[in-house]
């Protein structure tokens, strides 16, 4: 009979055939690994990972995607979720458990401006709540009648589903997946690097961010009903906005009372060193989106957080054949799983009690530091990023901002890894432009750790 201690022993040669034989990685061409053995991660501690064949790499990017905010081999968290399942692993959310109930009121307090909180499982699907959300009440709502489109930023990522995809500004990750749901549009992205409208600020007027005012006026004011941004845009480039930006984008949204939803996803939980990515701006969103960092992803779960107001839109009367349909109708199977909301909580815990906010504020001024001590390298074209959250671009030309290629692109991440650092880069995303490397390392990093993620970027550049 098999035990838990049983299937954390393996075969290491077993587990590099099945890992060929039987694993579909997540976006990643196989044709060309078909004859090469793919990296097995099989432990962590801190801010280090060790792979199957034993050699250690300090993570550079939270696991990956940026989520293991609390750094690896947290016990407490473990023993949370062990015993919260002993007493109950799961209940459906449409009642309450103690620890979602908990984990709700927890997420009010670090958004007072906002009042109620749905669970759901992914980032995609906190996403898709949101826009379900706007296209309710475009058909229930009289003073938003008819207001069901979205419109997103060219740039920004906000999930794998097809309506997260019609919402995303990143064509490669949408190529081949359509027809895209009707009803979304695109505005300009803010990277000043690569500005949209070839200007420089601050004499520019801010015009990506009045950019959207003209794609609401295409689309008709009377059907735009939510605006969907990250704070600052993550797998579209690390790109955090000039200051003058969200207050622009907010009038704009108020304006025509579209509702502004930031997808914390990537930016929430202390990534920026600011608690919300959007608390780096002078901005007070409808809607706030998050996952990753919710509970450090030691378990999968996510949340959308809206405005006590649009909540209230939703109160019916269910003997009323009027209105007895307006709730919102909306389920999400594994948002009912408590030991996700405790690991969620002893997550928030740490980062708290440690100052990890603190930590990413400071530790990542450090790091901004030193990464622009590399602007004079020949392919360095920009240095940009906020916290513990930054992105080097890099050019073959520096007069032209011409980007290195893919393959040139490949060869630097691999160097990376042999000089012992996982870190990540734009993938399959922006044609022509997935030059863009990218950290975001657990909020424990210390400036030492940094040294070593900087060190061995020089020494990959300098060997390339």
């Amino acid at each position: 009979m098999s035990t838990a201690q049983d299937w954390l022993q393996y075969d290491t040669e077993e587990m590099v055939r099945a890992d060929r034989d039987y694993l579909w990685h997540h976006i990643k061409p196989h044709k060309v690994f078909e004859k090469s053995e793919q990296m097995i991660i099989v432990s962590g501690q801190g801010m280090r990972v060790k792979d199957i064949r034993g050699h250690e790499y300090l993570d550079a990017t939270s696991g990956g995607v940026w989520s293991v905010m609390v750094g690896h081999g947290r016990e407490s968290i473990a023993a949370a979720v062990y015993e919260q399942l002993k007493v109950l692993g799961y209940y459906a959310g449409s009642v309450g458990t103690i620890p979602t109930i908990k984990f709700a009121a927890k997420l009010v307090e670090l958004l007072p401006r906002l009042g109620k909180v749905f669970f759901s499982n992914s980032g995609s699907e906190a996403n898709e709540k949101a826009f379900k959300i706007v296209r309710q009440l475009s058909h229930m709502d009289p003073s938003r009648k008819g207001k069901y489109k979205i419109i997103y930023r060219d740039r920004d990522y906000h999930g794998t589903t097809i309506g997260a995809l019609s919402a995303t500004g990143q064509w490669e990750r949408k190529q081949d997946f359509g027809p895209f749901a009707e009803g979304f549009a695109e505005f300009a992205h803010p990277l000043c690097y690569r500005c949209p409208f070839h200007k420089t600020y601050p004499g520019c007027n801010i015009d990506c961010a009045r950019s959207l005012e003209a794609a609401i006026l295409k689309e008709g004011p009377d059907t735009v009903g939510g605006c969907i941004v990250e704070p600052i845009t993550a797998g579209g480039g690390i790109i955090p906005p000039v200051k003058e930006y969200y207050p622009i984008l907010q009038s704009i949204c108020r304006k025509y009372g579209v509702y502004l939803i930031m997808d914390e996803v990537v930016c929430g939980f202390g990534r920026t060193g600011t608690f919300w990515g959007h608390q780096q701006y002078d901005v007070d969103p409808d809607m706030v989106t998050m996952a990753k960092g919710l509970a450090s992803s030691y378990m999968p779960l996510s949340a959308t957080v809206v405005r006590q107001e649009i909540y209230d839109k939703f109160l019916c009367d269910p003997g009323d054949p009027g209105t007895r349909m307006n709730f919102f109708r909306d389920i999400s199977t594994y948002g009912g799983c408590t030991g996700a909301m405790s690991a969620a909580l002893e997550s928030t815990r740490i980062i708290e009690d440690e100052g990890l906010v603190e930590n990413s504020r400071v530790v990542g001024a450090y790091f901004m530091e030193q990464l622009r001590g590399l602007n004079d390298m020949p392919l360095v074209g920009d240095v940009r990023g906020v916290g513990l959250f930054a992105g080097v671009e890099f050019v073959k030309d520096k007069a032209a901002k011409t980007p290195i290629s893919e393959a040139e692109m490949g060869r630097i991440m691999g160097l990376m890894a042999a000089n012992g650092v996982l870190a990540g880069r734009t993938n399959s995303s922006l044609p022509g432009n997935n030059t863009i490397m990218n950290f975001a390392p657990a909020l424990i990093a210390t400036k030492a750790d940094i040294d070593v993620i900087v060190g061995a970027l020089k020494k990959s550049l300098e060997s390339f």
